[in-house]
Parts: structure tokens; sequence; C-alpha cells
């Protein structure tokens, strides 16, 4: 594995490109930490080798620790978000931070936070089911974040939008936490390696009462989500390319294969319509507008400086 000592832009997507807040730089480790990049590509690209569906885990751990109250690594144990509605028997990945953050304190000790291995693992997870289907382009993460000493539950509760949202409601959502729609359609797409549902309860409703979805999909998922039972069966969110991150997701939502209700509010006769056409027939405008949101959704508020604390245990504060 080639190694990322002099700069974090040599890995092959484009990831994090634009500006980020004030006292976030791509090289806030290049002194600090040198070899803190490339100790964390090398855990992950170990833990999606042995398990596909981690990738996605990682990425969706990165997206949740911004969407509520800042990108801060929110820790797992505290009687907070982990336990919020939308995460509640659903967030995984955990033993890869803690298997990152163990390895990286070994070379640099209290000096990465647990905020940037989460964003930083969610790119080279990103990277790595991908690189498999093409190389795409060649970019930085901005870094610098600390950690956070609180968590919230009903922040959680209020922030992180439910799969039953509307257009309007995640539209709202996005917006509350400076988002535009492209970043909401774009940001929507990782759901192209996120595998599966959550369970059988979640798409229940749109399988069995939704007009707008294909009949053969609603009939084939209903194979494996009765009309009452099976509440933690599991379903592909993506049924063409579930491990590889590609724009098959839009694809499955112009085909009305959404397995979601809040996914297939994207295509649905409303204002997003057309961008989700556009993410289905060019993954490249695909690929350059998450890579924007995926900035603008690390930017959320990240504790910088002085506020928060470098965590030894990304399960505890110190």
């Amino acid at each position: 594995m080639a190694s990322l000592r002099s700069s974090p832009c040599a890995l092959p997507f484009l990831f994090f490109v634009a500006m980020a807040s004030a006292q976030l730089s791509p090289t806030f480790y290049n002194t600090s930490c040198p070899d803190a990049l490339s100790t964390i590509q090398s855990v992950v690209a170990d833990a999606i080798a042995t398990e596909s569906r981690m990738g996605a885990s990682l990425l969706r751990l990165h997206f949740h620790d911004c969407f509520v109250n800042a990108s801060s690594a929110k820790t797992p144990n505290f009687t907070g978000e982990k336990n919020s509605f939308p995460n509640k028997n659903s967030l995984r990945g955990f033993d890869v931070v803690d298997s990152i953050k163990s390895q990286v304190e070994a070379i640099c000790e209290q000096v990465v936070s647990c905020a940037d291995i989460l964003a930083v693992a969610a790119r080279d997870s990103v990277v790595a089911v991908r690189i498999r289907h093409a190389c795409i382009a060649f970019s930085c993460v901005q870094l610098g974040r600390r950690d956070a000493t609180t968590a919230s539950i009903s922040a959680a509760n209020s922030h992180l939008p439910p799969p039953t949202l509307g257009l309007s409601g995640l539209l709202s959502s996005f917006s509350s936490e400076g988002l535009s729609s492209t970043d909401m359609v774009a940001l929507s797409g990782k759901r192209s390696v996120q595998s599966n549902a959550h369970n059988c309860s979640s798409f229940r409703d749109r399988i069995y009462n939704d007009a707008n979805i294909d009949a053969s999909f609603a009939n084939s998922t209903k194979a494996n989500c009765p009309s009452s039972g099976g509440d933690n069966n599991l379903s592909p969110l993506d049924v063409v390319t579930p491990t590889v991150f590609d724009n098959s997701y839009f694809k499955d939502l112009v085909s009305k294969k959404g397995l979601l209700f809040s996914d297939q509010q994207l295509y649905n006769g409303g204002s997003t319509d057309s961008l989700v056409t556009t993410y289905s027939e060019d993954m490249d405008a695909f690929f350059s507008d998450f890579a924007t949101a995926m900035v603008n959704m690390g930017n959320i508020s990240p504790l910088t400086g002085t506020h928060g604390e470098i965590r030894l245990n990304c399960r505890k504060t110190n």
C-alpha cells in the first residue's frame, strides 16, 4: 500500500475539496502525526475485505455524527445518540473505529481526534468500495476537528431524518443544517453501499400501501417482509450493486424501486426529480456533487482549537 505520509490528497476519490471551516486543513497532521492517514486507510481496507458492508457502516457513522450537533464524534457509550430512534440497533462499525484509534494512539498519543478518524474512515470506505469498479479522481480530506464531551438523544431524534419523511420535510431537515437540496440528494446516494435497510418495519408500509412503486419490486420484497412479523428482516437499498459505490441507487428511484418512503420522495414529481435523473445518467456528476456535499456536511459546526477534547478512547470522554 502506498504511503500517504506526504499528503492526504493521494487517495483516488474526489471527496473533501472545498475550503473547510476555519482551522481545518488537509495537512493538519502532516507534522504532528504523519502516518495517521495511512494507518486509518490500512485498518479500513482490512475491515472491508473481511466484511463488505463495513464500508457503508463507517460512512453512515460519519453522516450521523455530523448531522447531530456537529462533526465531533459523540461517543457511542453515552445514553444519547446511539439510542435515538433513527440509530437504535442500526449503527455499527464501532469495533473498527476502536481498532483505528488504538493503532493511531500507538504512533501518536492523543493527537488525532475520533471525529477526524470518522471523517477519514468515511472517505477511505468510499474509496475501498468504489476502487473495485473504477478510479475516479484525487483530493483531500479536511482535518483538525476535536471531540465532543456530550451527546443528546433528543437532538438525534429531532435532527436525523426518519425514513417516513416526505420531500418538504427532508428539504427542511437538511436546510436546518445549512445543506442545500443538491447536498441532500447527493448525500442520499450513500445508500448505494448501505446494502440493507435497518429492518422490515421501516419499509413495510411502502411496499404494501404505496402507489409509486414498481409492482414486481414490491412483490419480491414482500417475500422477505411479511405484512406482520419479521420486523428485523433486511432488504437491499440498492438492488443492483449493493457493495459498490455508484449511481445505481438513483437508477432504482427512476424505476420506482426506492425501498424507503423517504428515498422515493426524491423522485416523485417534485423539485428534486431532475437532479435524480441527472445522477442516474451521469455518474461523474453524482461523484462531484457528493464530494462537495461531504465537505459541506463535515463543516457543520466542527469543534476546533481549544474546544472539546482529543479523546484517548472513542467510546468515552477522557
